[in-house]
């Protein structure tokens, strides 16, 4: 384990070292052609405006262009590079190619359940109108017959899915933002090797980016050895590339096409509180049956033909899973993904929607809350309006710095009446909505940038499905721990760390 440590470090020192020899390669090159640096410089700025007029013209969020306007005018001469490598998350024409077949694909094996959206109109236009949008522009219809399971914690979340990893007889589907060798991963890679000697086809995709610490350079090497199938997401080098940004952000397991899971636990020891990182850690998931698990094997295998080039058989795939037992599910359960590669933010809309419907409660999970303008005034529209709306974030960060811009919202939140709660314990890496005993989300979806317009991403958006009260009820239990943000503790806040959160909320966007 500290050998990998070692040998992952290295790899972030090397890559660093990588991009300063390439900027210092940038400056050599002005001192070597200083005659013409006049020129050079022209170039250089020539491609700094260039890059503002792609960014004001194009149909990202307005606080992601603020910040990279802003960014590129402190720094001109370096800064419309710096935005072409690490800001656009735009596909060349070959990718573009790649993802319209896997999207072609996904609209073939599943189709619209026009039925299904007829019936919930009839009884709910408010829930008819959400899931059509999520069926028409994230490409996920509505299910019925598909009981949720809920695990408020990682630890029963993890019990779970070994169970249901071992019952495999067929196929094993694993997609994580981060894979890291310790308690968690051992376990179930042991299974994974036993699965695989008995026949079972295993594949593994996972983040490189997500993974740069907690893997090694070549583990996807050692898994194939394993007879596991892997493949690597959007593998990070130390080069110019236009796709820094676009990360694999998903949680996904599925076994047999009658089981999946979802939510924000990775598969690394921090998310089963087996090694203390933060403090105590807490994060919810979710393990649906029936016929929503169909949606996720298609939203795996999409991914798979993807980074694989290839082009999957779906319906060898598609197992019989009357086998489940689905009686006692009631409501409608609809998976759905957001990809950063389309215009689409499926992810940020299926919140809004819900905000914007909400007439009692609206309660939050979220890690980060690094939100645009959109955002604040439905939530703030909603509190001066009445309904109960409160967020859950964590007290001890991950990351400082986001952190700081997270309470930067607070006062303005605050001061509209939403009630927010720190989780005093530790860090809170939950992703959920609960609104009005109605309405739930369960996913991989952060409240911030990266996730709702850079990442590939995941969720379950329910009606009536039963979680909902279990959402609820976890919430309220857990605000128990928490310290609850008044107008009289944002008092205390100094001046310097006032200003501090006020630089970095501006550049909140690219972090």
């Amino acid at each position: 384990m500290k050998t990998f440590r070692i040998r992952n470090i290295n790899r972030i020192i090397a890559t660093g070292l990588a991009f300063i020899v390439q900027f210092v390669l940038y400056l050599g090159i002005l001192n070597i052609f200083n005659d013409y640096s006049n020129w050079f410089y022209g170039l250089s700025i020539a491609i700094s405006v260039f890059a503002v007029l792609w960014i004001i013209n194009n149909d990202s969020n307005p606080s992601y262009k603020i910040a990279w306007i802003l960014l590129i005018m402190l720094a001109p001469v370096f800064g419309g590079v710096f935005y072409l490598e690490f800001g656009n998350n735009r596909m060349g024409k070959k990718e573009k190619k790649s993802m319209r077949k896997i999207e072609e694909a996904t609209g073939e094996h599943l189709p619209q359940e026009p039925k299904i959206i007829d019936e919930l109109f009839n009884k709910h236009k408010v829930a008819a109108l959400q899931a059509k949008y999520i069926q028409d522009y994230g490409g996920y219809p509505p299910a019925r017959n598909s009981p949720i399971e809920y695990y408020p914690i990682g630890e029963q979340y993890f019990e779970s899915l070994k169970m249901e990893l071992i019952t495999a007889k067929h196929f094993i589907l694993l997609e994580y933002f981060i894979i890291d060798q310790g308690k968690m991963w051992d376990e179930i890679l042991d299974i994974l090797k036993m699965k695989v000697v008995e026949g079972v086809d295993v594949r593994v995709i996972y983040d490189d980016f997500g993974c740069m610490l907690t893997l090694p350079v070549h583990y996807k090497a050692e898994l194939e050895s394993f007879g596991i199938k892997c493949k690597i997401f959007n593998r990070f080098t130390p080069v110019f590339s236009f796709l820094y940004n676009t990360r694999d952000h998903r949680k996904i397991a599925v076994i047999d096409n009658t089981t999946a899971f979802t939510g924000g636990i990775n598969l690394a020891d921090e998310y089963i509180n087996a090694y203390v990182k933060y403090g105590h850690w807490k994060d919810v998931g979710i393990k649906v049956c029936g016929d929503a698990v169909w949606h996720f094997t298609v939203m795996f295998l999409s991914m798979w033909d993807y980074l694989a080039k290839s082009d999957t058989d779906y319906q060898a795939f598609r197992l019989d899973a009357s086998s489940v037992k689905t009686e006692d599910a009631t409501g409608i359960v609809q998976p759905f993904s957001d990809s950063s590669l389309d215009t689409e933010p499926v992810g940020q809309n299926v919140y809004l929607n819900l905000i914007s419907r909400a007439e009692d409660y609206i309660y939050i999970s979220t890690p980060y809350l690094v939100i645009d303008e959109g955002m604040i005034n439905a939530l703030t529209n909603a509190a001066k309006s009445g309904v109960d709306v409160r967020i859950m974030t964590p007290h001890i960060p991950d990351k400082w710095y986001v952190h700081a811009v997270t309470r930067s919202y607070y006062d303005k939140l605050v001061k509209s009446g939403v009630r927010i709660f720190e989780y005093t314990p530790g860090f809170m890496h939950s992703k959920s909505f609960v609104v009005d005993d109605i309405y739930g989300v369960i996913g991989t979806i952060n409240m911030d940038y990266r996730s709702l317009y850079l990442h590939f991403e995941c969720g379950v958006w329910s009606y009536k499905s039963g979680i909902e009260l279990e959402l609820k009820r976890d919430f309220l239990e857990t605000q128990d721990k928490c310290m609850e943000i008044t107008v009289e503790t944002l008092k205390q806040v100094g001046y310097p760390k006032a200003f501090l959160r006020m630089i970095l909320k501006v550049f909140a966007p690219l972090m």
